[in-house]
Order: structure tokens, then sequence, then C-alpha cells
């Protein structure tokens, strides 16, 4: 009587040529393939579907362990498991073990990679990178970002929570987002134990009590006069541009990338693109006459104030080298939105209401009802406070 099991010997096995498949019994077989190629296959039937389920080739696993590998796959089938079932969960437990050996420093660098694009310059991203670099990587830039827990975190920020506080806050931030990332991408499981509200508030003091806010440095309104004439004195690209900030009570950078094509002379009017606006919403800006005189004064580069470098713009230490060289190094060019904002509010011949000179600085009105009912950006009274407050600081050299 035939064999109904190990029908199959080891000298048998290596002589075999026929295409096709040699049954050893009990779901085990040996596939020869056209070629010539060998590989055994476990055949079974679970749930009345018939399955196959390769167990290696022969060049790497000979007789004895095909049987063995049968074996096993045979007693699953007992315990009502399905052998490619458990394969490939088993396959999948590993490669999910593999992947949460990924560091945080691979991780932060994937965060950044697929982010970059949405922030708005090089040096967001380069600041992400830097503080990372300097306080979290020799805490935990090496560990599994599996194993980053509450203790490390904390450990990473202690050390700058009271003497860099704003730094510290931005840090947390940022491994927040980091480890937030990871756990979507399968890498770590669990609550986020960089988060704020409800976890570290418990074991960090209130940031905003740590360090109190210091405001840029601004010039009293009262001073502008003489301030003004000194600057006016001033030659170069520099000069101008911070006349124009003050002008214009816009920001440094917003000054520094302006574009002809934003500009619009005759209707003076200077449109700041979204995504050169810190809010990310288009900004109207009224043009005065000493604002347009000046900007006739301006020649050659598709930049308004262009740097040294063709195509590149003014660098922000160069505005502040021009204060620098006029003795003012007290004050900085960013501090002239506050003087703005205080003559706006303190000067005895204004009457403009509160929203129109928060508009003239681009910012969001703190009231949500109010901000939804007042949708419009006030151009035309901003017109008449922009006037107004050229007047005030007198006439240019190039009117």
């Amino acid at each position: 009587m035939a064999k109904s099991v190990e029908r199959l010997s080891a000298l048998g096995v290596s002589k075999l040529t026929k295409p096709g498949y040699h049954c050893d019994g009990a779901g085990l077989y040996l596939q020869v393939s056209i070629s010539g190629t060998k590989s055994w296959i476990f055949r079974y039937t679970i749930a009345k579907k018939q399955r196959e389920m390769g167990l290696g080739p022969l060049h790497t696993i000979g007789l004895a362990d095909a049987r063995a590998k049968a074996k096993d796959c045979r007693a699953l089938m007992l315990d009502g498991k399905d052998p490619l079932d458990e394969r490939e969960a088993q396959r999948l437990t590993e490669s999910l073990e593999r992947a949460r050996m990924i560091t945080f420093d691979k991780c932060a660098e994937a965060y950044i990679a697929a982010h970059r694009g949405s922030w708005k310059n090089a040096k967001h991203a380069a600041q992400w990178e830097s503080t990372l670099a300097t306080y979290a990587g020799p805490v935990i830039g090496s560990l599994p970002v599996a194993e980053v827990d509450t203790a490390l975190v904390v450990k990473v920020l202690s050390p700058i929570w009271q003497t860099k506080t704003e730094t510290a806050t931005r840090l947390r931030g940022r491994i927040e987002s980091i480890l937030d990332w990871a756990r979507v991408s399968k890498y770590r499981i669990g609550e986020n134990p960089a988060r704020w509200r409800g976890h570290l508030d418990n074991l960090l003091a209130d940031p905003s009590k740590v360090s109190k806010l210091v405001h840029h440095p601004a010039l009293p309104w009262t001073e502008l006069g003489p301030f003004m004439t000194d600057l006016r004195k001033r030659e170069g690209t520099a000069a101008r541009a911070v006349e124009f900030a003050i002008l214009t009570a816009a920001r440094s950078g917003e000054v520094r990338g302006a574009t002809w094509e934003e500009i619009d002379l005759d209707a003076a009017l200077w449109t700041i693109p979204a995504e050169r606006m810190k809010a990310g919403k288009e900004h109207r800006v009224p043009l005065s006459g000493s604002a347009i005189a000046l900007l006739k004064s301006m020649h050659g580069s598709s930049l308004v104030f262009p740097g040294r470098r063709a195509g590149s713009p003014l660098s922000d230490m160069s505005l502040t080298e021009v204060l620098r060289r006029m003795g003012r190094t007290e004050i900085t060019v960013h501090g002239f939105r506050s003087t703005f904002r205080d003559w706006c509010a303190e000067s005895a011949a204004n009457s403009f209401p509160r929203e129109v000179c928060e508009h003239a600085l681009a910012h969001s009105l703190p009231d949500k009802v109010e901000a939804a009912y007042r949708r419009g950006d006030l151009l035309e009274k901003r017109k008449v406070l922009m006037q107004t407050w050229a007047d005030y600081l007198g006439g240019t050299k190039n009117e």
C-alpha cells in the first residue's frame, strides 16, 4: 500500500524535473516550474476555501524543514486559525516593531520635509531645525520615538523654561506636532506627552507668568519730528525702506519684500499678497502723498527696495543698521508700529475709531462678533488716517 505521507525522499526531490506539483502528503507539495526552479507549497482548505501557502525554495528549505513548516500549519488549523492570515499578522507585527524603532530625529526630519512647502519661507524651517537640534536632539533625538514619554519631554524643556520661556514654549509645540505625526504614522501609540492643556500644565509653570511679554522698543510719538528730520538726511535704499515702513506702519518684512507689481501709483495703493502677510490674508495699504513721493524716487529692480545682490531684498539687519548709524540703538524698526498705534490713541488731534487703526496695522479684531460684522477693510477711512499720519510726520525731501 502506497504511503499517504512522507512520500518523497531527499534524493528523489533532487532528481525531480517534471513541471507540476509533487505530493509529499498531508498538504505538502514540491512545485517544479517550467524553468526548473523548485519550491515548497502547503495546500489546504479552510472555511470551504482552497488556499496555497509558499514555504520557501528548495535551495533554502530542505525536505525535513518543509515537513516541519507544514506540521506547524496543520497545528494552526487545528486551533481554527488560517496559516496565511497568521503569517501576514506576524509580518505586520514585526514590521510595526521595526517601524517603532524610528528615532525622534528621523520623525522630525520627516515632519519638516512634509510641511516645508506650506511654510512661508525657509527661515521658518530653519528655526524648527535649529531649536530641535539644540535642545531636543541631545536628549531624545537618538531615542525611538515610541519611547519618548512625559519625563523625557520635561527633561528637554525644564532647563530653558525659566530662562528662555518663549523659545521653550515654541519647542514644546514643535515636539507635540512631531509626536502627533509619529502617532498618525503608526510609529507610536497613546497620548501625546508634549500636550500642554491638562498635562504639562500640571508640571511646568504657566509661561505667561514666568516671562513677561517684552515689546519691541518704540520711539515715543511725540519725538517723531526730530527723528524724521534726521532720517530723511540719510542716503541709501535702507534709509528709504525705514522711512516707508514708518509712513505705512507696515512690518519690516513686508516692506523689504515689496515689489513694483504690488504698487499702484495711480490708485495710491499697495496691495500685499496673502502669502507675504503674517495672518495669511491680503492687505491693502493706502499710500499717502509722502509715500508716493518716496516711491517715485526709487528706480530699477522689480523689488522696490533691492539689496546689494541682484534680485535679493534688503536684509532685516540693513534696516537695523540705519538706526544704529543714527545712534538710536534703543529702538527697533518694528517698534514704529507701536509708535503709530500710540499716536492713534493718544494724539488729541485724532478721532479715528479703534477698528480703523487696527486695520491699518493688519491686526485681526479681538472681538470675533465685531469682526464678523466688519468684513470690509475700511479702506476709505484708512486713506484719511494714513494721510493724517504722513502730515504729522512732515513732508519728505522727495516731494
